[in-house]
């Protein structure tokens, strides 16, 4: 098993094993098609400390080491083990004439080297980047050191152990990559290309620019174009949002992730696959940013200072007593010096605190929740204050039929057959949400003119009389007398006259998600406030956060305001996370102190701006992401007590003489083995 470290942007080493390489996103994709995380690119994220931090993996190693299944990645380490038993039989219980000397040796080199090899391979490596007091130099010189002294089982089992610690850390980092892995393919494969009058289906990243795409209603559009159809409407959902179609024109942009709606439309390609917009957001999410959580990055700082001050300590362990105690024998002192190398390995404390995050990371990632770096799972469980959009976040952002209010005069369902009539002329979600209520157009209902009017509605004839369907302004447009208040409605409304008479309304509203009232309960278990900004009217605004029961609410917002607004909110509460869905809530996002983000709807820019993505875009996931950076933390802060409880004990009876090797295989690789099942544990914690 070929054994893994990472160099920081100095060249010096900064873990050691293959988890710290891929404990974020970082690469995700890359790593599980068995690619180096290192595409060549500097991935920089200015949140949190204000600071860019780039990452650039360079040592070439291959981490797809899950790929050929547990057994090939525990082979090495399965015949190692059985040498290792069959000679230590040897050596105590059945003690063959001809296990001896030479022979005794080589089988025990042979077992070593089975697995030892990797490990001195990469201490050469580290010293030739300049990192000399690697973890892999020490357990070399220890193992060695071991052999040189034939105390050959112990040099065996310290890298046989660390050889079976890689492989769990391996297979507990697969396992979250699969999670993840899942998340990320969102891009259509393969788009219709019409070249010379005849169409063919190509891979995306083979569409060159220039190329005539041709999209069916109801296909997802592969790459940015300009449009080339007259006039064509798409759900731009993904990008923007907003529930609402938008037609474009022929000569306007159209971007990849839009849903072509009604007809038939081509589009010239003006991007490459790898430009597109939706693209850089994956690309983004691919290779989520190298912001380390505060702790570990202590630890790292902690592990540079710790393991040169313990080599010069065994060195002196093991030369200083010649001066001061009698009947020196270096061997004896040889081998405390030895095993208190061994012991002083950082690889289980450095381990403890990747993986914990990395864990949290797995288990969010299997639950739909995105984290962009394990600093935000620690700004998670920090958060003292939600702050939220409506339409999209808390809402469905599609919307219904809430209410028909129709003067006792008229027919109220003729009424309704004559306006989902005219509305069936438009695509706008208001006509969609009429259509639902009222089913399928009347065909006897014959319109003999259909005139849409701006801003306002449309007009029609039917039967020589005049219908009108729009907002009140439309009414007022006509000289329409009514005899309600409109701004006493809280919906959006539809206004109809038929006949020149005021008939009633219909009002339209935006259905609040299924779990929308479970989220605030939620958080409020949690002692966390929730509030809601939106640019929705106040009376909206209101009503939906007082059904929901959330804390404070504030409508008729622009996206200036709602900056300001968090601003006011953060000066009262410290620590606020911002929930957001559209384009408008990017600023608001990135002034937070953790950005979320709806991925399933959620524009490219609010995405790309926020530290966490909920992907299926269920309000719920906001307080579970909370709980699992609550329960990483936890974990966390268990692995490094007990890795400095353990280590700080065995490392006293090691300079003492009262621990052997096989002591120091447990506080370094026995305490490490710990820390990776109780960070898998919160993998299979339910939230």
């Amino acid at each position: 098993m070929e054994h893994k470290h990472k160099y920081d942007k100095d060249g010096k080493q900064i873990c050691c094993t293959q988890t710290e390489k891929v404990y974020t996103q970082a690469g995700a994709e890359k790593l599980l098609k068995g690619h180096s995380a290192d595409d060549g690119h500097k991935h920089a994220h200015s949140k949190g400390d204000g600071h860019n931090h780039s990452h650039s993996d360079d040592d070439g190693h291959d981490h797809s080491g899950a790929e050929g299944g547990p057994l090939k990645m525990f082979l090495p380490s399965i015949i190692s083990l059985v040498l290792l038993l069959a000679a230590i039989s040897f050596d105590n219980w059945i003690k063959p004439d001809w296990f001896l000397g030479a022979l005794r040796f080589a089988w025990y080199l042979a077992a070593y080297l089975i697995v030892g090899f990797p490990v001195i391979r990469d201490a050469f490596k580290s010293m030739g980047k300049g990192e000399i007091f690697s973890e892999f130099l020490l357990m070399s010189i220890a193992t060695i050191g071991a052999f040189i002294i034939k105390e050959y089982p112990e040099g065996v089992a310290v890298m046989l152990f660390y050889a079976v610690g890689e492989v769990f850390q391996t297979l507990a980092v697969s396992r979250a990559q699969r999670n993840i892995k899942s998340l990320l393919d969102q891009r259509p494969d393969e788009v219709t290309i019409v070249a010379d009058g005849k169409t063919k289906n190509i891979k995306a990243e083979e569409a060159q620019i220039g190329d005539i795409i041709q999209l069916k209603p109801g296909e997802k559009l592969g790459l940015d174009g300009e449009l080339l159809t007259e006039s064509a409407s798409f759900n731009t959902a993904a990008l923007t949002g907003e529930s609402k179609p938008d037609t474009k024109s022929k000569g306007e942009a159209v971007l990849a992730g839009m849903i072509n709606l009604n007809v038939a439309a081509q589009v010239k390609v003006t991007a490459a696959f790898t430009d597109s917009k939706l693209s850089r957001i994956l690309e983004l999410v691919q290779n989520a940013t190298s912001q380390k959580a505060p702790t570990e990055l202590f630890i790292r700082r902690f592990a540079k200072i710790y393991t040169p001050i313990v080599v010069f300590l065994a060195i002196g362990i093991c030369l200083l007593p010649y001066f001061f105690v009698d009947n020196y024998d270096f061997s004896s002192w040889l081998y405390r010096a030895l095993v208190f190398l061994v012991i002083s390995c950082p690889c289980a404390l450095v381990i403890s605190i990747p993986l914990g995050y990395f864990g949290g990371i797995g288990a969010a990632s299997r639950n739909g929740i995105l984290f962009k770096g394990s600093n935000f799972l620690d700004v998670m469980a920090s958060i003292q204050n939600v702050v939220m959009d409506k339409t999209g976040t808390m809402t469905e952002g599609v919307f219904k039929v809430q209410e028909t209010v129709f003067k006792p005069e008229f027919d109220k369902d003729e009424i309704l057959k004559m306006v989902n009539a005219i509305e069936s002329m438009s695509s706008h979600p208001v006509a969609t949400a009429i259509h639902e209520y009222v089913g399928e157009v009347d065909s006897s209902i014959k319109l003999e003119s259909t005139e849409e009017i701006a801003g306002h509605g449309l007009k029609a004839a039917i039967n020589g009389k005049e219908l009108l369907a729009g907002n009140f302004k439309l009414l007022d447009k006509f000289g329409i007398a009514y005899d309600v208040d409109p701004t006493s409605i809280v919906y959006t409304t539809i206004a109809v006259s038929y006949d020149r008479k005021y008939a009633g309304y219909i009002t339209i509203a935006d259905s609040i998600k299924e779990d929308s009232q479970l989220t605030i309960e939620l958080l409020h278990k949690l002692n966390i406030k929730a509030t809601m900004l939106s640019g929705d009217k106040g009376s909206v605004v209101k009503y939906v956060a007082d059904k929901l029961g959330i804390d404070n609410a504030y409508g008729d917002l622009l996206p200036e305001d709602k900056v300001n607004k968090v601003k006011e909110i953060k000066s009262q509460f410290g620590t606020v996370a911002f929930v957001g869905d559209g384009v408008n809530d990017a600023p608001v996002v990135a002034l937070s102190d953790a950005g979320i983000a709806m991925g399933g709807l959620g524009s490219d820019a609010t995405i790309e701006t926020a530290d966490v993505v909920i992907q299926d875009d269920k309000p719920s996931k906001i307080p579970m992401a909370i709980n699992i950076g609550r329960q990483t933390k936890k974990i966390v802060w268990q692995n490094i007590t007990l890795a400095f409880v353990v280590k700080g004990i065995v490392l006293i009876l090691g300079a003492g003489g009262l621990a052997t090797m096989w002591e120091a295989v447990f506080a370094d690789v026995g305490v490490s083995l710990i820390a990776i099942l109780n960070a898998v544990r919160i993998q299979k914690m339910k939230f």
